[in-house]
């Protein structure tokens, strides 16, 4: 019989990679006594927090900060391209580093919550990371509109 369900051969028909399998949990966690399910819990909640503050450092600290490395670089060499170059290419590795750390906290989470007896099989870091862009742009279109954008010049008195 051959292999054709996608979730079985990593959405090919001609087998898995190496590594690509998916995950088998032995069986449902034991839950632990009240004190340590306690602990754990806060151990998660510090976790997914920390994931919360790593996305959001991705659409603001992150991109402000190679810019104005950039800007540096574009004064001591006086040339753009450089510069241009410079704080893109810093900016991918910083955000692709971000994302292993996120990563890395996302399966810490899952091990923490099956430590806390929850059958937990997923991590958040899709979810995390979407609230966290959603949140980014209302703050960015709110600034843009209020406070930078066409809003500040449509008070009285300028």
């Amino acid at each position: 019989m051959p292999r054709t369900d996608p979730t079985d051969n990593g959405g090919l028909f001609i087998g898995r990679r190496p590594g690509t399998a998916p995950v088998k949990y032995r069986a449902i966690p034991q839950r632990g006594t009240h004190r340590r399910q306690i602990l754990v819990s806060w151990m998660a909640v510090a976790l997914l927090v920390a994931m919360v503050f790593v996305c959001l450092l991705f659409f603001g600290p992150i991109p402000v900060a190679w810019l104005w490395i950039a800007s540096r670089v574009q004064y001591a060499f006086d040339t753009i391209t450089l510069a241009i170059f410079v704080g893109f290419l810093g900016m991918l590795l910083t955000l692709l580093l971000g994302l292993r750390v996120l990563r890395r906290l996302d399966l810490t989470w899952i091990l923490v919550r099956r430590a806390a007896g929850v059958d937990q099989r997923e991590g958040v870091m899709s979810r995390v990371f979407a609230y966290s862009a959603a949140l980014a742009a209302i703050l960015f279109f709110g600034w843009l509109i209020l406070i930078a954008g066409p809003g500040s010049t449509l008070a009285p008195g300028q």
